[in-house]
């Protein structure tokens, strides 16, 4: 089979790529810019909003997975276009090149639309590709952490000098992104136990984490178990998502809209919504894909 791929240069699509060619999938992926050439990939230039590139990017597969979006912005506005715009235009390429397996990766923050820009976002997106008419599935990872990751590699970072602040009172799922790239290619082939379904994949426990046991298991797997987790109250995490904006602009990690949602005390993954067993199992625990991750970092140079 071959898929069509977007959001393949980010953390989770470069995943999906190497999770491709381990079960030897030929890929069309959508870039930016020029990339290098790869065994079992077509690179096609462009960007969501190009209808004739997206349909070059389809044209000829066997499924799309969608994966690119916009995760973290100071501008909530440009959530719509990336999201919610981005989503439709590759429903109506897949609808004109007759592509019907469609896989849709959306995010637990969907939800709860009305705490975050971004959720409300993927929530909207999620309502387009369930109108669609197309053989849809839809997958809403929780926090995805692992090696290249940039978002969660702070909490990483702040536990080798002692602390990993932590959201209050609250518990959170996890998945390792290998996990999620086996899962997204499990689902390209069609059957009655995928079409129509929205799942939440988690890693090897279904009840999740406290915040503080998370920090604590960050803090062990970079090799700093002494380090402590407080729990920031929220006008803590207010004022310093403003402090991160004033000082880092465009590139600041904690928004005001990222705080909306990790001030929610569950996003804990709904064991009704779980994959089917048969198709997919999470291979990495919480405690080794963290320290798997934090060595990998270190590596890296990065710690």
């Amino acid at each position: 089979m071959s898929i069509a791929v977007t959001g393949a240069t980010g953390f989770v699509g470069g995943a999906v790529m190497d999770a491709a060619r381990q079960k030897r999938l030929d890929a069309r992926a959508l870039t930016r810019s020029p990339k290098a050439e790869r065994a079992g990939v077509m690179w096609i230039k462009g960007t969501l909003d190009q209808e004739s590139t997206l349909r070059d990017l389809i044209r000829g597969t066997d499924a799309v997975i969608h994966i690119a979006g916009l995760t973290n912005t100071p501008n909530p506005v440009r959530f719509e276009a990336a999201n919610v715009t981005g989503t439709a235009n590759m429903i109506a390429a897949a609808k004109a090149e007759g592509v019907q397996r469609f896989v849709f990766v959306s995010s637990l923050s969907a939800r709860e639309p009305d705490l975050s820009a971004y959720g409300g976002s993927k929530a909207r997106a999620e309502e387009l590709v369930k109108a669609s008419e197309l053989d849809w599935t839809i997958v809403r990872p929780p926090a995805v952490y692992g090696p290249r990751d940039t978002d969660m590699f702070e909490l990483f970072r702040t536990a080798k000098y002692g602390i990993v602040p932590v959201p209050p009172e609250g518990r959170t799922s996890i998945i390792h992104v290998e996990d999620l790239a086996r899962l997204l290619i499990a689902l390209v082939p069609s059957s009655h136990k995928v079409t129509g379904k929205i799942f939440e994949p988690w890693d090897d426990n279904a009840f999740g984490y406290e915040h503080s046991e998370l920090g604590k298991m960050i803090a062990e797997a970079v090799g700093n178990p002494n380090a402590i987790a407080p729990k920031l109250p929220a006008g803590v995490l207010q004022f310093a998502a403003k402090a991160d904006q004033a000082i880092r602009g465009p590139k600041a990690k904690l928004t005001p809209d990222r705080v909306g949602y990790m001030l929610h005390p569950d996003w804990v993954c709904d064991m009704k919504k779980a994959p089917p067993i048969s198709l997919w199992q999470a291979v990495w625990s919480g405690e080794d894909g963290l320290k798997m991750t934090a060595e990998w970092y270190k590596a890296q140079g990065w710690l």
